[in-house]
């Protein structure tokens, strides 16, 4: 594993190094995981202490209504855990007649992401609920002071939400989004994070929380009632793979979008990747053509795993079927391509690992930015807007209804390596997160970069047909040898976060210990001891 840091990009972080870390996006969300770590926690402890503590002080991009997934390694085997919820009982397409609304309470599926800190808690966990949830009530009663990044996020989200039900009574003290540099207190946050505490979740899904958001969701013509929140549990759905030399990438499975990274990996290692170096015009283009396979059938097929009765997982992954796409890219000609035939006839991330050999990747998101814009008073829980990810299509697989779980864009990743945890990683960001997976694991696998480096580097992101999203950074030849093999280069801000991603990767390094890196992107920080 190599340590230095490539002078091509930006950045000249170092990875961190140490026996046990935290990589998160906010600094303040890393210190309290290093503080349970330090009290004696694990590294499942330390996670959700994380992913509490991000609810809090990023609540731009997640919050206490959030799903959330998690893979992690125990010291002797990997799990999966989908904690994304399902739609309310009463949903059904003709709900719909006008197509699912992006924001209110029409775009509210049941939250999962307590229920994954209470699951992982009592699974594996050491210190319970009430110590790891104690620096999260902490800046919830006492206030943080709000970071630059998420100062601007958040002035664009009470932009876009400030008329929803409930926004601007929690996320607008005084009639606005506070700005960078002020303290922003969240008493209804501290409220629900105790009662979570002293109940292990169930005033959350079955008690007093559940009931009053019950009662929110009537008041504002939505559909949630506690018996949708109640009738709620977490899935061990494990995971699943795919080979690429002799690294293995594992995934969530679907309704998540993890396996089009498995699908472009499948697909790549048919073609001449190896020969070309990470930032080689070749290597980029045969990624972007591998992604466009991958992502067309992921949106053509992929939907709640018991609802996709017609072309499954296994069909997306049969090394035959990724053999025959990887045909289909031409070296020298960027093309739009169509789903294939598989069946013959934003979000937060943090990566934990402890000096056991503990290993977490977990993730959780209110889907766009503060999600449905819903914040039920008085408990601080903003909603996400997990129900967009339907579709209305009756022939599709994805096609909504209730008790059903909607295709979704978060996903935690892992690589193992000759049957041990190699690296717990993932990207925060919508659509990149697939595609940020793969870039990720061929810059520190493949080419053997460091993980800051690999954090720090400049990405791309296929948007739709022949349209990529470039970052500024990369080369100017890379760019417009781009545009002459006929992809439409779109170069975006840098400061487009979301667009492309804000990555976090723990490794596990040859001789004990773990390298950490942080993507500056989103106020990355990654530390440890």
């Amino acid at each position: 594993m190599r340590l230095r840091h490539d002078p091509f990009y930006p950045s000249r972080r170092s990875p961190v190094l140490a026996d046990n870390v935290v990589a998160t996006s906010q600094p303040l969300a890393t210190q309290a995981g290093l503080t349970i770590l330090q009290q004696g926690g694990n590294a499942v402890d330390a996670a959700i202490a994380t992913a509490a503590t991000l609810t809090v002080v990023e609540p731009t991009g997640n919050g206490l209504g959030s799903d959330g997934y998690c893979i992690l390694w125990d010291g002797k085997q990997l799990h999966g855990l989908n904690a994304s919820g399902p739609a309310p009982a009463a949903w059904s397409p003709e709900r719909f007649a006008n197509g699912i609304p992006m924001h209110g309470w029409d775009a509210v599926t049941v939250p999962g992401a307590v229920a994954a800190w209470v699951e992982l808690s009592e699974r594996f966990g050491k210190l319970g609920l009430a110590t790891v949830l104690a620096p999260a009530i902490r800046y919830a009663e006492e206030g943080f002071i709000v970071s630059p990044v998420i100062g601007a996020l958040w002035a664009k989200g009470a932009a876009t939400l400030g008329s929803q039900p409930g926004f601007a009574e929690t996320f607008m003290p005084e009639g606005r989004a506070p700005k960078a540099g002020e303290r922003f207190r969240n008493p209804g946050a501290a409220r629900t994070l105790r009662a979570i505490a002293e109940t292990k979740g169930r005033a959350f899904y079955d008690g007093e929380i559940a009931e009053e958001i019950e009662a929110f969701a009537k008041a504002n013509g939505g559909a949630m009632t506690v018996a949708d929140l109640a009738g709620f549990s977490p899935e061990w759905c494990g995971t699943i793979s795919q080979q690429f030399d002799d690294v293995e990438l594992h995934e969530i499975p679907p309704n998540g979008q993890g396996i089009a990274a498995l699908m472009t990996l499948g697909i790549l290692q048919h073609t001449a990747i190896r020969d070309y170096g990470p930032d080689d015009l070749t290597a980029v283009h045969l990624q972007i053509e591998a992604i466009k396979l991958a992502y067309r059938d992921l949106y053509a097929y992929v939907a709640d795993r018991r609802f996709m009765t017609e072309v499954s997982e296994k069909d997306l992954l049969d090394p035959d079927y990724l053999k025959a796409r990887a045909a289909l890219i031409d070296p020298a000609k960027a093309q739009d391509f169509g789903s294939g035939a598989p069946k013959r006839g934003g979000t937060v991330l943090m990566s934990v690992a402890d000096s056991s050999g503990m290993m977490v990747s977990f993730i959780q998101s209110n889907y766009m930015g503060f999600g449905s814009g819903v914040v039920v008073p008085g408990t601080g829980i903003s909603m996400q807007n997990r129900g967009y990810g339907f579709t209305t299509d009756t022939s599709h697989q994805n096609c909504v209804a209730g008790g059903k779980k909607p295709f979704q864009t978060i996903i935690p990743g892992f690589a193992m390596k000759g049957g041990e945890p190699l690296m717990a990683y993932g990207m925060m960001g919508g659509p990149i997160q697939a595609q940020g997976h793969v870039q990720l694991l061929l810059r520190t696998q493949l080419w053997d970069q460091c993980v800051q480096t690999a954090a720090d580097a400049p990405r791309w992101r296929m948007i739709e047909g022949l349209d990529v999203a470039c970052e500024p950074t990369m080369s100017p030849d890379v760019l417009k040898g781009l545009a002459d093999l006929g992809h439409k280069v779109q170069v975006e801000a840098p400061d487009n976060a979301f667009g492309f991603g804000g990555a976090q990767l723990v490794q596990r390094m040859p001789g004990g210990g773990y390298a950490a890196g942080s993507d500056p992107r989103k106020d990355g920080h990654a530390a440890g001891f």
